[in-house]
């Protein structure tokens, strides 16, 4: 079973940074891929990161690569979203995903099964 849960979110300020967290309910997340959207509101929702479960290979949206960085934790129960040099563009509903992409799918959000219920980031002066 997979229920996941994010935190982290926050409102903060330009220039600021925030570490977001990916929880299977005390679960490891087995053999899932995992990844990050994002949703503005009137926006679709869009892919910023994603780790694939198969070598840990690591995918980022243009928009925050250099700036957004996917980790997991050594024992497989957590995963990391953490942003830097935040704007005010970066001001969305934060989404933690699990699933099973292959490679050309990894930044679809029809590719992942699973989702949380979202952390609001809220960026601004």
């Amino acid at each position: 079973q997979v229920r996941l849960v994010e935190s982290g979110g926050g409102l903060v300020q330009p220039g600021d940074s925030l570490k977001l967290s990916c929880t299977n309910s005390g679960n490891t997340f087995a053999s899932y891929s995992v990844a990050w959207f994002r949703q503005a509101p009137g926006k679709e929702r869009e892919f910023i990161a994603a780790m694939r479960r198969s070598g840990g290979h690591t995918y980022y949206a243009d928009s925050v690569k250099g700036r957004f960085s996917i980790t997991r934790d050594k024992f497989d129960s957590a995963y990391y979203l953490q942003m830097n040099s935040l704007n005010p563009a970066d001001t969305a509903l934060y989404y933690c995903a699990a699933g099973r992409p292959i490679l050309s799918s990894v930044r679809s959000v029809s590719a992942y099964s699973h989702w949380g219920q979202g952390t609001q980031v809220t960026v601004s002066s």
